[in-house]
């Protein structure tokens, strides 16, 4: 495979999770300070955060191929573009778009055909999850909270999880929005919505349900009231890469299915 890149850097994790599913581990040089899968990636030399990237670093490694992440990174990818490195950075923000992300890197190190395989699969997990959901006696009203303070509503990709495992988000007219401070919403507009199930996921830090309970006027809330708060690692749903389709959507609908029968189980709650 001499024709296409040997040695790549990723700024974040969903590319790097990625190629090690296609199995082309062994060309990634360089991650995310955040990578945590798969586990031996976490061996490779840490570049950047999310906001930041050590470019020395990176030019030490000689990449052939730089891969990133939304236009917070734009400035990184300006950056290395004028030291004369080739960028690739996506901006996937849909289920759709993470499909393509995957198939678009495959394409990149000459592996399209196990990409196509991967995101095929994906699909079909998707597919049964969402068969599952339609046979689920209710869609619980479900309020995603991205961020705490403010309170932040879920992206679009996980509004669209969230569907699929048979929940009905709370602020669908949110979720074409890019950026988090186009997603605040207020205190008084949740207790208005009266969510039955608030799913947490504070991106880098632990969610704090008594926090939750303790807001003002939410002993009103559904989800409050019957104790229908979760919490999901923003590693397994806040990054729009495999896992999220994997994995955060498994929990999404465990969650959805324990409140529509009303058999919350102590593996998804946060107390447990």
């Amino acid at each position: 495979m001499a024709h296409y890149p040997s040695r790549i850097v990723c700024l974040t994790e969903e590319t790097t999770e990625t190629l090690y599913l296609l199995g082309e581990g062994n060309r990634v040089v360089g991650v995310s300070g955040y990578t945590i899968r798969p586990p031996e990636a976490r061996h490779k030399p840490r570049v950047s955060a999310f906001v930041n990237a050590r470019f020395g670093k990176i030019e030490a490694l000689q990449p052939d191929l730089v891969l990133g992440f939304s236009d917070l990174q734009a400035d990184i990818a300006a950056e290395l573009v004028r030291r004369g490195y080739p960028v690739m950075v996506f901006n996937q923000r849909s289920v759709p778009e993470i499909l393509q992300m995957i198939r678009v890197v495959g394409g990149l190190v000459g592996r399209a055909d196990r990409a196509e395989a991967l995101a095929a699969r994906l699909e079909l997990e998707i597919d049964a999850v969402r068969a599952a959901a339609l046979r689920l006696p209710h869609r619980p009203r479900v309020f995603f909270e991205e961020w705490d303070n403010p309170l932040i509503s879920g992206i679009r990709w996980v509004d669209e999880l969230v569907e699929i495992a048979g929940g009905e988000p709370i602020f669908p007219e949110l979720r074409h929005a890019k950026l988090g401070r186009e997603r605040i919403v207020t205190p008084e507009d949740v207790v208005r919505r009266d969510p039955e199930v608030i799913v947490a996921s504070w991106c880098g830090k632990a969610v704090r349900k008594e926090r939750i309970q303790a807001r003002v006027g939410w002993e009103r809330v559904a989800a409050v009231r019957d104790g229908h708060i979760y919490e999901i690692k923003s590693a397994y749903i806040l990054q729009p890469g495999p896992a999220s389709l994997t994995e955060g959507l498994r929990q999404l609908h465990e969650i959805m299915t324990a409140v529509a029968c009303g058999a919350v189980t102590a593996s998804t709650r946060t107390d447990a």
